[in-house]
């Protein structure tokens, strides 16, 4: 699995790492069981901090695609799909935005329940 990340770029190196691994979930490159590379592996790769490849697994733990073991590293979880990871970096995105705007998590959840009681668009539209 390639990770690759862009230190121009204003998304933290974390996020793009975590970014990266998704989109392997979602296009199927990176399945359940896959062995993520290990984070000091990965940092010197990258040219990055070790705690910015961790920061990146962490929170894709968080997201519930990888789990973290002592001694075996990170491994893509058993429960990790395409839908999840597109769902996960939407969530980041909504986050980010409502961080951004200043936005109470209050808000930002009613926001959300108000969308998804909406009919769906029609895709043929």
């Amino acid at each position: 699995m390639l990770i690759a990340i862009d230190p121009a770029s204003p998304v933290p190196l974390g996020d793009q790492v975590a970014a990266a691994v998704r989109r392997g979930i979602e296009d199927g490159t990176v399945g359940p069981g896959h062995r993520l590379p290990a984070a000091r592996d990965l940092a010197t790769s990258l040219g990055v901090n070790v705690h910015t490849v961790l920061r990146g697994y962490q929170q894709l733990r968080d997201e519930g695609l990888v789990e973290l073991r002592r001694g075996r590293g990170a491994v893509v979880s058993a429960a990790a799909t395409a839908e999840g990871a597109e769902l996960a970096e939407a969530a980041g995105r909504l986050a980010a935005a409502a961080r951004r705007l200043g936005l109470a998590e209050d808000d930002v959840l009613d926001a959300v329940r108000q969308a998804l009681r909406r009919p769906a668009a029609d895709p043929r539209a």
